[in-house]
């Protein structure tokens, strides 16, 4: 598993591929600065290596451009790189430290949870279908969190029954755990980011 941590957040990551197949068709890429945590989790259509080169397509994306393009303008880039691939369902969020504010942004059957400290679960809907070249509308949502608030984002093979028990009373280290036991069963690639913002 993959963490990442400073004096805002404290994350952990993980990935798993369909019966250990060599290819996983979830990619996945976080980056920290002192003011903002960026996130994109792609889930390629299907499994296997034409999935993955999807996903890795849009992961790659974001990875050489998050500095200086804004979420709207990402996700038209990650959509234009899958242009003649399979496809991928992708979300990308921005976290900003100083406004304590996430920009978000979803297409396709990603999930994301951000759980206040208070109990309310944000769960913002995603737009229905994948990224695949063609001229695609975005909704950029933004809302801000508390000190405390935890955020989770996993791919559909991750199967969640009660999401708000799982975040409610345990650590970042015991929602990875459990997610990843989740993740070892599931008969689908499995990707998942569990954050605590400090």
């Amino acid at each position: 598993m993959d963490r990442l941590e400073n004096m805002f957040i404290e994350m952990i990551a993980g990935s798993r591929s369909k019966d250990n197949n060599s290819f996983c068709g979830d990619t996945y890429f976080t980056e920290l600065t002192q003011n903002e945590f960026i996130c994109v989790l792609a889930d390629g259509l299907g499994s296997g290596r034409y999935a993955f080169e999807s996903s890795n397509a849009a992961a790659e994306v974001v990875k050489q451009k998050w500095q200086s393009e804004t979420i709207e303008d990402l996700m038209e880039a990650v959509n234009q790189s899958l242009h003649q691939k399979r496809g991928a369902a992708v979300a990308l969020f921005k976290i900003n430290f100083n406004t304590r504010q996430f920009e978000y942004a979803c297409v396709g059957n990603i999930r994301f949870y951000l759980y206040a400290p208070n109990g309310k679960l944000t769960y913002p809907l995603p737009v229905t279908g994948y990224l695949s070249g063609r001229p695609q509308r975005y909704r950029i949502e933004r809302f801000s969190y508390e000190q405390g608030s935890k955020f989770l984002v996993h791919s559909d093979g991750i199967a969640l029954l009660n999401t708000k028990e799982l975040m409610r009373y345990r650590t970042t280290e015991q929602i990875a755990a459990e997610l990843d036991g989740v993740a070892v069963k599931s008969n689908d690639d499995a990707t998942f980011i569990v954050g605590n913002l400090l």
